[in-house]
């Protein structure tokens, strides 16, 4: 909330009733004296948060959300609900695939958390946070490989721009997947991408304000492991981790992360086990936002409102903004991600 102070008006109104005891350049002086203090009453505040920043534009290094939803997106293909009729009939969404970006203002610097399959319009809105020349970031990140986290990679072959030697990071099987498997092996010997090696728990310095952490998470690992990631600026850090099984199923404590990072971008892929009828929601194992709520039940206030649900199921409501989910997390203190939010580090 701003501390923006808007000045009382009575005063004013009563110098006008008053007009007979003082003369017209008394009269001016005072509405002079008025204003400028309404000025400076209204200038004295921080600036009023908007949806588009959490901090000032200005900021030295800050994240922008470019995604909230799971891999498929929303809509979803083949979706007959109306969750997904309405926007099908609209020949278009807003909605894009999860996925952060990292930004040094000071640098011109960015970087992808994700290569999803919405990168044109996420690598788009990045360079343009920084009013850059350049038509690929600094680097992208991986968590794992699902498609919705690394498929976006294909832009960057010679079939679309070609790219030329775009570092993109990931923990050892990423790394062997992108390079053993096709069409990835081909980005790798033309050189449109240059993989670079990550080791969990092991931090990386981007440049002199930001450092990068990644930790391994459990998740369905078919064809890589799973990695969160600690993201470190000049005065502030966040968490990422937009898929995990379970909390339980953590060697660490999600709680002890959220005592120590500003930010916390956490999997929202399912809001209760009743979204998807026919489907063992044991085969798809995430936290349930219920269950998350309730595991940060304890908290105190400043903690739950470091939470940033994200990378929800075309089915969450939580999408919605004016569901009773929707305002019931927003009511108990949490946040829930939204696409072009920034939160300065």
């Amino acid at each position: 909330m701003s501390n923006l102070t808007i000045p009382h008006k009575k005063p004013l109104f009563r110098g006008f009733f008053l007009l007979n005891t003082f003369d017209m350049k008394t009269l001016k002086s005072i509405l002079l004296v008025l204003i400028v203090a309404g000025c400076s009453a209204n200038n004295s505040g921080s600036e009023p948060l908007t949806d588009k920043t959490q901090t000032s534009e200005k900021s030295k290094v800050f994240i922008e959300i470019l995604g909230t939803t799971q891999d498929g997106g929303s809509p979803h293909t083949g979706c007959q609900k109306d969750c997904c009729k309405d926007l099908f009939r609209a020949g278009k969404s807003d909605r894009k695939v999860v996925s952060l970006g990292l930004i040094s203002a000071s640098t011109k610097q960015t970087w992808l958390f994700e290569a999803t399959p919405d990168l044109p319009y996420q690598m788009e809105a990045l360079q343009k946070g920084i009013d850059s020349d350049s038509k690929t970031p600094t680097g992208i990140f991986l968590t794992h490989a699902h498609i919705g986290h690394y498929t976006g990679l294909m832009f960057l072959g010679r079939e679309v721009m070609n790219a030329k030697g775009v570092p993109v990071y990931g923990l050892p099987r990423m790394n062997s997947f992108l390079q053993s498997n096709g069409p990835w092996s081909q980005l790798v010997e033309l050189k449109n991408i240059e993989l670079q090696k990550l080791k969990s728990d092991s931090s990386i310095q981007l440049n002199s304000d930001i450092k990068v952490t990644p930790i391994s998470i459990p998740h369905r690992d078919e064809f890589s492991e799973t990695a969160g990631y600690l993201i470190s600026g000049p005065n502030k850090s966040a968490l990422f981790i937009p898929d995990i099984d379970k909390w339980e199923k953590w060697d660490r404590n999600i709680n002890d992360y959220l005592q120590e990072v500003d930010f916390a971008f956490l999997d929202a892929t399912f809001y209760d086990e009743t979204e998807i009828p026919g489907r063992k929601m044991s085969e798809i194992p995430h936290p349930f936002v219920k269950e998350s709520i309730q595991r940060f039940d304890t908290l105190s206030e400043a903690l739950k409102n470091k939470v940033i649900f994200t990378h929800m199921n075309h089915t969450n409501p939580l999408l919605d903004s004016t569901s009773e989910q929707h305002k019931q997390v927003v009511n108990l203190g949490y946040k829930i991600a939204k696409k072009g939010s920034r939160y300065s580090l």
